[in-house]
């Protein structure tokens, strides 16, 4: 009897020991549990903020956040192997003369940091990561972007309509952007000249200023337009794409559509979109040139149909400024010369003959 009761006892013991060991095991902190020592323990109650774990995005979020500002706004440039690599006649491509241009502007260099090149082709991208640039290589399955798109030719309004595809989704993002055209030089930052007021939605250059920046009379021009993230010009890029399907733009361009969609007062009312044309005296172009090199910010190769011809005379444009930073940097004091003029766009007004 007695050993009986010795032997529950022990049992008894046993017990408690073994339950209070196991007690404290799956009640104590995690660290404490060597298989866990790398994480931390939830504290219900606790005020500290929650940690949150960012799951990488895709290719293009990626590219977007390695170019983009603190304020997320981004500078993006469509580039196909056509503007990367030199012909047989060419000494240089337009790739390389669009930097050139971020080389020698003013203020300008730094934006490099925000500039994301969109390769089209493999090519492009190729060149694009030789150069050590921001890249992002866009597919577009059964559709080969990587010759020359004579303006107006299918393949061009493809690769357009492509474009605005691609700028659909960035602002979509919540990134704010400019979006240029590989052939307009940089000589002045922009963000200078472009309203920082985030009333304006959609700042774009035209082709001939008629003195009213407000007017969407002016023929406004895609190749260079800066664009605020928010829900109206969200719908503003989904109702343009939208549209190229609609048959009364059929053998239409994008640039036709968004002239359509400005000039529809009623459409930018109920929209509240506030839109402001930019001014050829500061966003110039071959069409209607700045004729104040003193204030001119951007030069866009526009009424110019081909690549060699704008190679041409854009090579001009870049002479012209560095000839008129000689000069400005030689006579350090003495105002402005209102007689400095560029150099004619020969190249590019015979480019229509062909």
């Amino acid at each position: 009897m007695d050993y009986t009761k010795n032997s529950i006892g022990n049992f008894i013991v046993i017990f408690v020991l073994f339950a209070g060991v196991t007690y404290i095991c799956t009640r104590s902190p995690l660290k404490s549990n060597p298989l866990l020592s790398d994480q931390k323990p939830h504290r219900s109650g606790s005020n500290s903020p929650l940690k949150t774990i960012k799951l990488p995005g895709d290719e293009l979020e990626l590219a977007l956040e390695r170019a983009a500002m603190p304020n997320k706004t981004v500078i993006l440039v469509l580039m196909n192997s056509a503007y990367v690599q030199q012909s047989v006649e060419a000494d240089t491509t337009m790739l390389d003369l669009f930097l050139e241009s971020f080389w020698l502007g003013e203020g300008t260099r730094q934006l490099l940091n925000n500039l994301l090149i969109v390769a089209l082709d493999q090519t492009a991208y190729d060149r694009c990561m030789f150069k050590r640039l921001n890249c992002y290589r866009l597919v577009t399955e059964e559709v080969d972007f990587a010759s020359e798109k004579v303006f107006m030719s299918k393949d061009y309004m493809k690769m357009m309509w492509r474009r605005i595809l691609l700028l659909l989704d960035v602002v979509k993002r919540g990134y704010s952007f400019i979006i240029t055209d590989a052939d307009v030089m940089w000589l002045r930052n922009p963000f200078v000249r472009l309203n920082e007021n985030e009333a304006e939605d959609l700042q774009i250059s035209v082709d001939k200023f008629n003195g009213n920046p407000q007017s969407a009379k002016n023929p406004m021009n895609a190749g260079f337009y800066f664009t605020r993230s928010n829900n109206k010009t969200i719908e503003l890029f989904s109702t343009w794409y939208q549209m190229k399907d609609n048959k009364k733009f059929r053998g239409k361009n994008e640039q036709d559509v968004i002239r359509y969609l400005m000039r529809d007062k009623r459409y930018v009312q109920q929209l509240q979109l506030q839109v402001r044309f930019l001014d050829t005296m500061y966003f110039s172009g071959f069409c209607q040139g700045s004729k104040d090199i003193w204030s001119v910010t951007t030069v866009h190769a526009n009424c110019c149909r081909h690549i060699a011809a704008k190679l041409s005379d854009l090579k001009l444009v870049l002479r012209d400024w560095k000839r008129y930073k000689t000069f400005k940097s030689e006579n350090a004091g003495l105002g402005r010369n209102k007689k400095y003029r560029w150099s004619a766009h020969v190249a590019c007004r015979n480019s229509w003959k062909t």
